[in-house]
């Protein structure tokens, strides 16, 4: 079978859509899978060899110096086919496929918009750069073998006979044992929230939120994943509501089960930022999947999915006093928030599930090599 080699200079390692969905489905399929990216070893994990690269100290030398260090890396292996994942890899992707290689391009995100909303680009600079990183995007693309999108309004970016949606609905099976055996009877005391915690992922307003619901609830906050912003722990701390809020760090696959075993409701209050309105977040799906109702920002595509399968409170995200209404609802309302839960858990099965994705990406590789 052929070899793929999956690049990132960006993600973790042991990334949701690119290693436990993407390589494990194509190692599955009996492909030999290589995954070049920044870690502390080579080794082989679930049939997936891990090529490590050295982390970089900061933004400026992954920019120049890991990417480098990733395409050398890359050409050694030798593969047939390389698919990359972050955008900063587009000339790596560029000289690959002048080596005569079959290149794929995965978008996760409209990256012009993510740009508008990088804190780290002064104002005045970001409109500028948005529009020279679309520039060069187009022009990659043209070059590239295919494109895989995360959502299809990333993909109406991209020539359609060249690109396919995948998105990223979570396994079936990964949290079946979880709505099961709990019998969706869910803990009168946890709201939760799983992914990296960011101001304009709502990080203050749920702290707020749950500060604002009554006492006598005995409601608690909890939050798992990484703190990615300096300065942001401290402001919550300060924040109304802390003393009920736990943080929990990075947690693995089996201790977010865990948790979600024991949560009546699940938070995604992104904020309306460009980039976070036509997403679909990995963790909507997976409360979904886990048979917990969702408490989610109201925009155009998320309230398409919530209202049309009935599974949740769609709220302003900005809105501490709103998020703490629908955390409340959830307490007062057990009976219909457990439907929600098992309405959602049935959307996941029927619909929203990485089963039926990973055909669209084996039969687009399948394509491919044609």
């Amino acid at each position: 079978m052929p070899r793929i080699v999956h690049l990132s200079s960006v993600h973790p390692t042991f990334d949701t859509r690119i290693f436990s969905k993407e390589c494990r489905t194509l190692v599955a399929a009996g492909y030999q899978v290589v995954l070049v990216t920044t870690h502390p070893k080579d080794e082989v994990v679930d049939g997936v060899q891990i090529k490590a690269i050295a982390f970089p100290k900061n933004r400026l030398e992954r920019i120049f110096v890991t990417v480098w260090r990733l395409y050398r890396r890359a050409v050694s292996l030798h593969g047939d086919l390389y698919h990359f994942h972050d955008p900063e890899l587009l000339p790596v992707g560029v000289m690959l496929r002048f080596r005569g290689k079959k290149v794929i391009y995965d978008a996760h995100e409209n990256v012009p918009k993510v740009l508008m909303s990088k804190s780290w680009l002064h104002p005045l600079v970001r409109w500028p750069v948005s529009v020279v990183m679309s520039i060069i995007e187009r022009v990659s693309v043209a070059f590239f073998t295919g494109v895989v999108a995360a959502t299809p309004p990333i993909a109406r970016r991209f020539p359609s006979r060249k690109t396919v949606v995948v998105q990223n609905y979570p396994r079936v099976s990964e949290f079946q044992l979880v709505a099961e055996d709990k019998g969706l009877e869910r803990s009168t005391a946890w709201i939760c929230y799983v992914g990296g915690i960011t101001a304009g992922r709502g990080a203050l307003e749920m702290v707020r939120a749950i500060g604002l619901m009554d006492s006598g609830y005995n409601a608690r906050l909890r939050l798992a994943g990484p703190i990615r912003q300096k300065g942001l722990e401290n402001q919550m701390r300060c924040s109304l509501g802390w003393e009920r809020t736990d943080l929990l760090g990075w947690l693995e696959r089996p201790q977010i089960a865990a948790l979600f075993s024991r949560s009546a409701a699940g938070l995604v209050v992104l904020h309306p930022e460009r980039n976070h309105i036509e997403s679909q977040p990995n963790k909507l799906f997976e409360y979904m999947s886990a048979g917990l109702p969702v408490i989610a920002s109201d925009f155009p595509l998320w309230r398409e999915i919530i209202d049309g399968v009935g599974c949740g409170i769609l709220v302003d995200p900005l809105d501490p006093q709103a998020i703490s209404e629908a955390m409340t609802w959830i307490f007062q309302n057990p009976r219909q928030a457990r439907e929600m839960g098992v309405r959602g858990r049935r959307a996941v099965q029927d619909i929203y599930h990485w089963e039926k994705e990973s055909e669209k990406l084996l039969q687009f590789y399948k394509r491919v090599f044609t």
